[in-house]
């Protein structure tokens, strides 16, 4: 039997997933369809009879929104909501803003997928000429931050998106959840893979085959040691939800009138 039981989810389709381009740090709301997500998500865990005693978020409204969203569903507003920096999606660097079907016509859906799953490589930095390198730097949440600005990445790997995660999962969230508390991590595509890859002890090679949906909750069952009992389980209906990984994992590809 599980001694902790952890929900894990990447935040519902953001208007610049719909796009198909790399969102990253650039501050998007939910699409129409990122909000049905959500809200779905929060029906869901509603009738699968979980109560939320705390909320973790990244700093981005994206992930807030569906926390907001997921709790408003279930009637449990009033749970507690951390956010960090720490939760953030993957800083994509010079890739930001780039559509990825583009990016895979222009330099091989191979490179794209290596980009975009692989676990020690990293994307160009982003430059101050960088269209959205204003609008990431200055943003006044990054001056709250518990690093300063200068040291905030510029391009990160998943092993660096690991290595920013690890001190906030050790020192924040291990405690409330050893504490005895339900807790859900509203969070990003590759802040939750690198979170799996560390509890879940997924290989650096098999990482790049790990591909997570939006909006869909995913149940970690762990015990006295924070050791998965089993794999971890996508919660909802599995046909359509391996059809919503299969999206995910055609966003990287040539558009079939482009080949």
């Amino acid at each position: 039997m599980a001694k902790y039981r952890l929900v894990l989810l990447r935040h519902g389709e953001g208007a610049w997933t719909k796009e198909n381009r790399f969102c990253s740090w650039v501050d998007q709301k939910l699409s129409s369809d990122g909000i049905k997500e959500a809200q779905n998500c929060g029906k869901h865990l509603k009738a699968l009879g979980f109560e939320f005693d705390l909320v973790f978020t990244s700093v981005l409204s994206r992930s807030i929104q569906t926390a907001w969203l997921i709790l408003e569903e279930m009637g449990q507003e009033w749970v507690p909501i951390q956010s960090s920096w720490r939760l953030n999606e993957r800083h994509y660097g010079a890739l930001i803003g780039l559509n990825r079907a583009e990016m895979a016509l222009n330099h091989g859906e191979e490179q794209v997928k290596i980009w975009r799953r692989s676990y020690d490589v990293t994307p160009p930095p982003i430059s101050e000429c960088h269209p959205y390198y204003a609008e990431i730097y200055n943003d006044r949440r990054y001056k709250c931050s518990d690093v300063s600005q200068e040291n905030l990445p510029k391009a990160e790997s998943l092993k660096d998106v690991l290595d920013r995660l690890l001190p906030y999962w050790n020192e924040k969230i291990v405690p409330e959840l050893k504490s005895g508390k339900m807790i859900l991590i509203s969070a990003h595509g590759n802040s939750s893979r690198a979170l799996l890859k560390h509890v879940e002890g997924i290989s650096d090679e098999d990482i790049i085959n790990v591909t997570l949906p939006t909006g869909v909750p995913i149940l970690l069952e762990l015990d006295e040691n924070l050791h998965p009992l089993g794999p971890h389980q996508f919660l909802g209906d599995q046909e359509a939800i391996q059809a919503a990984i299969k999206k995910v994992e055609d966003q990287g590809k040539v558009k079939s009138a482009e080949k």
